[in-house]
């Protein structure tokens, strides 16, 4: 199994900055694609960012140019860097990392439990 742990969350006024982090842990090898999600009240997960194992990195349309997503694969951890907050960045973001385990043969993936971010007009 593979636990994810999002930290960093909290409460921000518009255009201001927030760091969030995700540490994965766990009974496996390898971690492939990393990725950040978010979801607000009443609408499904919508894609923020990912970073492959390779260094290459995909954003959403509305986050590009003020979000940064990283990653240590020494330490196992995810990072995302948000700077310019708006108030529509208010959502619960969720780590979400595919990841090979001795237990299985193939690659899973795997969700963390969320953490909120409010950003205040």
């Amino acid at each position: 199994q593979v636990q994810l742990v999002e930290s960093g969350g909290g409460l921000v006024q518009a255009g201001g900055s927030l760091r969030l982090s995700c540490a994965a842990s766990g009974n496996f090898f390898r971690l492939d694609c990393m990725r950040w999600y978010r979801q607000t009240p009443g609408n499904q997960r919508e894609f923020v960012a990912d970073m492959t194992d390779g260094g290459n990195t995909n954003y959403a349309d509305s986050v590009k140019g003020r979000f940064i997503i990283s990653r240590d694969n020494a330490k196992n951890t995810v990072d995302l860097q948000m700077s310019s907050l708006k108030p529509e960045d208010t959502a619960v973001y969720y780590c979400n990392v595919d990841a090979s385990t001795y237990a299985l043969a193939v690659a899973r993936t795997y969700w963390g439990q969320g953490t909120q971010v409010t950003v205040s007009s």
